[in-house]
């Protein structure tokens, strides 16, 4: 396998992982190239904290897609105000909720008990009673547990 073709592979990857096009994938990886420091590690922590992301890692759903649908459709609440951009990026002290008339929904209701399986990451904190979850900080590296080689993704951006 020649090197271009692993650092694609590692690119489709962590695309497919959260469920980007290419064109929403190469803008995160623009922002993340902007910012002083690691390019990877930006690039993994912008990808964790799409709020998307944020609501499946805090168990209000089963998958990233469900995730996205979710929030496509005006269920939650980021800082008490209704949000419908699954790529919005939250920051620590965001507080992502379930609406009110939504915490009745089956998928919601199921993913919560299913949660335990998975754990919430200790840069979450979630509220089971009242269907919040609080970002306490952002994510460090050690903490994005994912089978990818970031670095192979940078690579072949640098090309």
């Amino acid at each position: 396998m020649s090197e271009y073709s692993a650092q694609l592979r590692e690119k489709q990857k962590l695309r497919r992982i959260y469920g980007l096009q290419e064109r929403q994938f190469r803008g995160f990886f623009g922002k993340a190239e902007r910012r002083a420091g690691i390019t990877g590690e930006h690039l993994l922590k912008l990808l964790e904290c799409r709020l998307d992301n944020v609501v499946y890692r805090l168990g209000f759903a089963s998958s990233r897609k469900e995730a996205r649908q979710l929030v496509n459709h005006g269920h939650l609440l980021l800082n008490g105000r209704k949000t419908d951009i699954p790529a919005c990026v939250v920051k620590a002290g965001d507080v992502v909720e379930v609406r009110e008339r939504s915490r009745a929904l089956v998928p919601v209701l199921s993913a919560l008990e299913a949660v335990d399986g998975r754990g919430i990451p200790g840069w979450l904190e979630l509220d089971r009673a009242t269907f919040k979850g609080t970002v306490r900080a952002l994510p460090t590296k050690e903490e994005i547990a994912l089978p990818v080689n970031e670095q192979m993704v940078v690579e072949l951006y640098s090309r």
